[in-house]
């Protein structure tokens, strides 16, 4: 069971840093390309010799570069993928950092209480939303509507927005993963992982050699 955890958590990451990598990439091939063939528009223009030559290089990259329209969608559709991984990761890395400052103010007890309150919240929020978009997800499929600047490679609308309910379900299962950890009392707060003592302790290292 740790191992799978593990092999979920690293996967998680994996694909959070592929998606940054693949959108840094597009984007730079895109905006490189947009802008390297007035070099060789330029050098045409320099030397009659080689005119012909450097013309031909410039027209075949900015055919390249207005070819690739598509390169916005993807990068769009990648920045989606990111944000609904990002939204899993997000709460096992107790990224809402200062959300639960006020309920730490209060007992042990009373601080279990409100976040197994809020941990059910957030798994009916996920859960309606898991329902939702699946069969939002479910009727794009049926349609097949064909994504903007995409549908050339064969992408569809709904294998773009099937990220939706594929980041929800890995939401309520970590809600669910918290819920079960406050129930056995091995946490109180409702992140996997406690971010603002991490933040406490660097804001006052020297309180640990005390």
């Amino acid at each position: 069971m740790h191992s799978l955890k593990r092999l979920w958590e690293h996967f998680e990451e994996g694909m959070i840093a592929f998606l940054l990598a693949a959108m840094t990439l597009v984007t730079f091939v895109y905006v490189a390309i947009n802008n390297i063939y007035t070099l060789f528009y330029t050098l045409s223009d320099q030397w009659a010799f080689t005119s012909g030559f450097f013309g031909t290089i410039g027209d075949h990259l900015m055919g390249y570069a207005q070819d690739m329209t598509w390169s916005i969608a993807l990068t769009k559709a990648m920045f989606g993928w990111m944000i609904f991984f990002g939204i899993s990761y997000g709460v096992r890395t107790a990224g809402h950092l200062g959300v639960d400052a006020l309920v730490k103010l209060t007992s042990k007890p009373v601080q279990r209480l409100l976040a197994m309150f809020a941990c059910l919240c957030c798994l009916i929020y996920a859960g309606l939303f898991v329902i939702a978009s699946y069969k939002w997800v479910s009727a794009l499929f049926l349609i097949q509507i064909g994504a903007e600047d995409l549908d050339r490679f064969g992408i569809q609308v709904s294998h773009i927005v099937v990220i939706v309910p594929i980041g929800f379900t890995l939401v309520l299962l970590r809600y669910l993963e918290i819920l079960w950890r406050i129930y056995t009392h091995r946490q109180t707060g409702l992140g996997l992982a406690d971010e603002a003592a991490e933040a406490s302790k660097l804001a006052h290292p020297n309180e640990e050699h005390h």
